[in-house]
């Protein structure tokens, strides 16, 4: 099933790992912040055991939240071939975006301050389709300045609408 999302004959391109680093403390601060609210009427009003039973079941959530966020950041992955660029993520559902660069009309390049504290940026394609995902989230800042540059080149090349 695995060559269903692979690339004809390039290698998948990986995120930087600090986007795995940063979804992780996304997740101990989203997740702990949660808890807190969820646990704090339990332990005034609830009998010991009902506080103990959710604050368990909440640290084994977290906790698998926390290792996934390594595999969901590994599955992002994508290839720039001569005539398109393919984009792969997904864990349980895997989706595979091809876009030609020749349909392309605008590339974004945005870093929210999450993102530019782990020195992060998402490079987004804009398409004349509605339903196009084609994100890539976790580039270091080079590198998605050098993807900017090679898709915005290749586009006017096969006189896109860039």
């Amino acid at each position: 099933m695995d060559e269903l999302f692979a690339p004809p004959t390039e290698q998948w391109r990986r995120l930087s790992p600090r986007y795995a680093s940063m979804k992780r403390v996304s997740v101990l601060i989203g997740w702990g912040i949660f808890a807190l609210i969820v646990m704090t009427p339990l332990v005034v009003w609830a009998p010991w055991w009902v506080s103990v039973a959710v604050g368990v079941a909440l640290l084994v959530l977290v906790a698998w939240r926390y290792v996934r966020q390594g595999r969901l950041a590994a599955s992002w992955g994508y290839a720039e071939r001569d005539d398109e660029l393919y984009v792969t993520h997904g864990l349980w559902f895997r989706h595979l975006s091809i876009v030609p660069y020749g349909r392309m009309q605008v590339v974004e390049v945005s870093s929210g301050p999450v993102m530019r504290h782990f020195g992060l940026a998402r490079v987004q394609l804009v398409t004349a389709s509605a339903s196009t995902d084609a994100s890539i989230p976790g580039l270091t800042a080079d590198d998605a300045i050098a993807l900017r540059d090679r898709l915005t080149e290749r586009a006017q090349h096969r006189q896109a609408g860039l």
